[in-house]
């Protein structure tokens, strides 16, 4: 039986286990990214593992979130980043160099390799053929250490594309309709593979728009084949030889198949608050709008770029709207203003930003009250965009650009002939904001600002788990949730007592209050804990704040895997009607937890409030058993890495 493109990627890097649907196995990362808001944790977490260099093939530190620069925290970090880049062996991208996805696709990404990140987006790099996954810092950081990533197996789905987009309808209105096909749930657990015909009638930046949003469907990660396009797309960065053809066999064999005809869609719009609510702009069109946003590693590329600046060319956006761009990475942002791009964005009216993350992540450029945001983003969670009360709507460029010219939500086949976009033979390269690290790193001094703060480590659990459900809450809670972004809150990343002033702000101010006043306790949710961003302080803040269990109806991968790290149970209702069972305030007694974990036994949890009790259960393999039996990763990686 043929292999398909993810299993040929992942059997070659297979280090343990069988790779059989949901079975544990073990993985060799070639390479490794971190970006600001999470890399200064993780080499705080990199350091306290002792290891003098990283032991990958590359590692790349990339300034693009926190670049807002309103106090000296974002600019100490940068400089703590910058100087243990230089010490342990690591590339550094500066800030303005871009953002991390769409620069490590440019100039370092490489078909047929592995790359863990500690951003979810880091999946964007399948649109080169690569198997490229999202994690936890912690984990990022065992990989620099050598250390080799944990997963259970994924199936594997082929998104079999039929057919040829028409005029106005983008790559992003492909993973809008996957969305709306399978929810933000219906990728936990599977690695969807893009093949088929329709495959060879995409560009690299559209396939890379595609693998970046399959972090919206909880997927471990999405990838294209490595064939002629994406030969071109290395060529045209002067990487031509680090081009390898990877296809699937005739006879692949895939768990599940799910066909669209890239012919038959429209251009889509996903609806607040969550990247699955999506239907057709037709359907919702005519709705004013205050705000357009174009940019993010979802769509900023060259492509999006030239797309826009030629729909604005010679014409103005509407008088009550706004419009901000932010160019993805440095070499885009050159190559717009030697192609006149900026000149006609800005003449039209345009607000040029940084490349960097920005809006998309509550950096800057905030929607007014209440207001209506249209932008190109891949996350539209409540709050995210550093209003409370906006409403994010998810689009192409092609359709927010045609918002922006008629001031409200507008379906860009109403616009005429699309503008037809060449991307160029060849890609103006400039490396000059990367770093490379000097060959020998041990005399370089790491300068640490007063917001670095140590590194929290946990305890070994205990035997008996004794305490108070400190919150209770619904589906689909998301990271953001859990430990806001934005302006405010993200530069006390690597203060872990501030930030953790902010857990579940959004829900619930008291929070952190209350389980600093109870000496910790547990959470409670419903299905799909924790979806959305990577931040491993969505567990590491709760962990500090004395959180030892959190009982769901069931959980997202890289939050529950960042649970385990920090040696806080993930437990799911063994009946989810007992979800009904248990309130805030509830005091729970877990008797016997380390004997129970260590024969991989069920728990029961008792509910002395209400007088009755809980099956949990928990799917772990043996090494996460004892990872939480220590106290988390790091206690366990130390006594085994060396």
């Amino acid at each position: 039986m043929g292999k398909s493109v993810a299993q040929k990627v992942i059997e070659k890097h297979l280090v343990e286990g069988e790779p059989k649907p949901g079975e544990p196995i073990a993985i060799k990362i070639d390479q490794t990214l971190t970006q600001d808001a999470t890399g200064t944790m993780a080499y705080l977490q990199f350091e306290a593992l002792g290891i003098p260099r990283v032991r990958t093939d590359l590692s790349v530190s990339y300034v693009d979130h926190n670049t807002l620069q309103t106090g000296f925290m974002n600019a100490d970090d940068h400089r703590f980043l910058q100087t243990v880049a230089a010490r342990y062996g690591l590339y550094f991208s500066r800030p303005g160099n871009g953002i991390c996805h769409q620069v490590n696709l440019e100039r370092f990404g490489v078909p047929g390799r592995t790359l863990l990140g500690s951003d979810s987006h880091t999946p964007t790099g399948g649109g080169i053929g690569m198997i490229a996954i999202g994690a936890g810092g912690l984990d990022v950081a065992a990989a620099m250490a050598g250390y080799p990533f944990y997963l259970a197996m994924p199936k594997i789905v082929l998104i079999n594309l039929k057919g040829k987009l028409p005029p106005w309808v983008a790559a992003k209105d492909v993973i809008l309709e996957v969305l709306r096909v399978l929810t933000v749930k219906g990728g936990v657990g599977k690695i969807m593979e893009y093949g088929g015909e329709g495959v060879g009638s995409l560009t690299v930046p559209e396939r890379a728009t595609i693998t970046n949003m399959g972090a919206e469907l909880g997927a471990t990660t999405s990838i294209f084949p490595s064939d002629e396009i994406t030969k071109a797309f290395l060529e045209a960065q002067g990487r031509g030889d680090a081009w390898t053809e990877i296809l699937p066999d005739p006879d692949a064999a895939y768990d599940e198949t799910i066909d669209i005809d890239l012919g038959s869609l429209e251009p889509n719009v996903a609806q607040p608050f969550n990247p699955d609510r999506v239907v057709k702009v037709r359907e919702i069109e005519g709705m004013k709008v205050d705000q357009v946003a174009i940019g993010s590693c979802t769509n900023s590329s060259l492509k999006e770029m030239l797309t826009a600046a030629e729909m604005l060319a010679g014409k103005t956006i509407a008088p009550d709207l706004s419009l901000m761009v932010s160019p993805g990475s440095k070499q885009v942002f050159e190559m717009m203003a030697r192609a006149g791009a900026l000149e006609k964005i800005i003449a039209a009216g345009g607000r040029i930003l940084e490349s960097a993350c920005g809006p998309c992540i509550g950096m800057g450029a905030a929607p007014p009250s209440g207001g209506v945001s249209v932008r190109t983003h891949n996350r539209n969670f409540e709050g995210r965009s550093g209003t409370a009360d906006a409403k994010v709507y998810l689009t192409s460029v092609e359709t927010a650009v045609a918002t922006a010219l008629e001031g409200v939500l507008t379906d860009p086949r109403k616009l005429g002939s699309p503008p037809r976009i060449d991307l160029p033979a060849r890609f103006d390269v400039n490396d000059n904001m990367i770093i490379p690290p000097p060959e020998d790193g041990s005399k370089v001094e790491v300068i640490r600002g007063p917001n670095i703060k140590p590194l929290p480590v946990n305890d070994p659990l205990p035997d008996r788990l004794e305490g108070e459900v400190l919150l209770k809450v619904g589906d689909n809670i998301t990271t953001d949730h859990i430990m806001p972004a934005g302006a405010k809150i993200l530069p006390l990343r690597s203060n872990i007592p501030a930030i953790s002033e902010y857990v579940y702000e959004i829900v619930d101010p008291t929070f952190p209050a209350r389980a600093k006043e109870a000496g910790g306790g547990f959470i409670v949710g419903g299905e799909n804990y924790g979806q959305g961003s990577s931040r491993e302080h969505a567990a590491l803040a709760p962990m500090y704040l004395g959180i030892k269990w959190v009982l769901v109806k069931s959980f997202a991968r890289i939050h529950k895997a960042n649970l385990i790290n920090f040696g806080i149970i993930p437990i799911t209702f063994d009946d989810p009607a007992d979800y009904d069972k248990i309130e805030s305030g509830d005091e729970i007694v877990i008797e016997n937890v380390r004997e129970r974990l260590e024969k991989n036994e069920p728990l029961t949890l008792v509910n002395k409030t209400k007088g009755v009790e809980i099956k949990g259960t928990y799917e772990l393999s043996d090494r996460q058993r004892e990872i939480i039996l220590e106290g988390g990763l790091l206690n366990y990686v130390k006594k085994s890495v060396s």
